[in-house]
């Protein structure tokens, strides 16, 4: 297999001079600059765009079946959906898309108003309204939930770690008991367009804490809800995911299935993390897991009636 080149700062120039028909009279052009260290696929291009890099053929698939999908979900939420004004190949089989930059800040660095948390709100309920049979014909997958109980007992064993290095009370994950998570079981029939992943970084937030935006639609999947509740609930918080989710319309068992893949999660990621086994920052880690053990008013799984049921 061919290996697959590594963007450099100019070959970035060269493609965005061309798309943006720049130095043609003698100027510069747009500064290049990679949005993150260690991040060589994804660039600023000045102070209104971004251009993206599929480093691989998978990626090329999830890029254009991206670009697809943005145009059906973008009639449904009240929130910007990024909008590309060029795309193509920066290397054999290898997509780009050059986006329009999203005005504002991303989660981590502001916080969500209230006015925000009604914006997550209309995301999710406009997410649940695109219509699956469309998102299929674009090549959206199907997913399968997760098993909450296999989480827990993975969490469990990460958090006697996480003890041990005095980074976390492994007493707080007696909350949730094999029972808990039994009930806690996805239901069948619940499956909807989920984003898949909304990390504070693709959740775009202006000053005054308004949501603005939602970016990276790749991992996109037809799946459990709660996965997006989970997502939010580490970007901005579980008591603000959770009063949006309910603000959407999802009741008790979604919401504290979110708030425990949540927890679960984090706990494993920082374990990964302080073990040499998995990437990130670990100041970044900590603070996901801070957010998503934030306590909220409906924490305990009895407190919701074994009949609810979903929209």
């Amino acid at each position: 297999m061919t290996q697959a080149p590594t963007p450099t700062a100019d070959t970035v120039r060269r493609l965005v001079r061309s798309l943006l028909k720049e130095g043609t009279d003698g100027t510069g052009g747009s500064d290049v600059r990679p949005v993150r260290e260690g991040r060589e696929h994804t660039w600023w291009v000045g102070t209104r765009h971004v251009l993206r890099l599929a480093p691989d053929q998978e990626a090329s698939v999830r890029r254009r079946r991206e670009l697809r999908l943005r145009d059906l979900v973008r009639p449904h939420v009240p929130v910007a959906v990024p909008t590309s004004v060029a795309r193509g190949e920066w290397a054999p089989g290898l997509a780009y898309t050059l986006d329009a930059l999203v005005p504002g800040g991303t989660a981590e660095e502001h916080d969500v108003s209230a006015v925000g948390e009604a914006d997550l709100a209309g995301l999710l309920t406009g997410m649940r309204a695109v219509p699956a049979r469309q998102a299929e014909t674009i090549g959206v997958p199907r997913t399968a939930p997760r098993s909450l109980e296999a989480l827990r007992r993975m969490a469990v064993h990460a958090a006697e770690r996480l003890a041990a290095a005095d980074e976390f009370d492994a007493a707080r994950l007696q909350q949730l008991t094999p029972p808990g998570a039994a009930q806690l079981a996805a239901q069948s029939g619940t499956a909807v367009l989920t984003h898949h992943g909304l990390t504070g970084e693709h959740v775009v937030v202006s000053a005054d804490g308004r949501v603005r935006g939602i970016l990276d639609w790749t991992e996109a999947a037809l799946g459990d809800p709660a996965e997006d509740i989970a997502g939010l609930a580490v970007a901005v918080g579980s008591p603000a995911a959770v009063r949006a989710a309910t603000l959407a319309g999802y009741g008790a068992r979604p919401c504290l299935r979110g708030l425990w893949l949540a927890r679960c999660d984090t706990v494993i990621r920082l374990t990964g993390h302080l073990e040499g086994r998995a990437g990130g920052a670990v100041g970044l880690l900590r603070t996901q897991l801070r957010r998503a053990w934030e306590p909220i008013l409906l924490e305990r799984v009895t407190d919701f009636k074994e009949d609810e049921t979903e929209p």
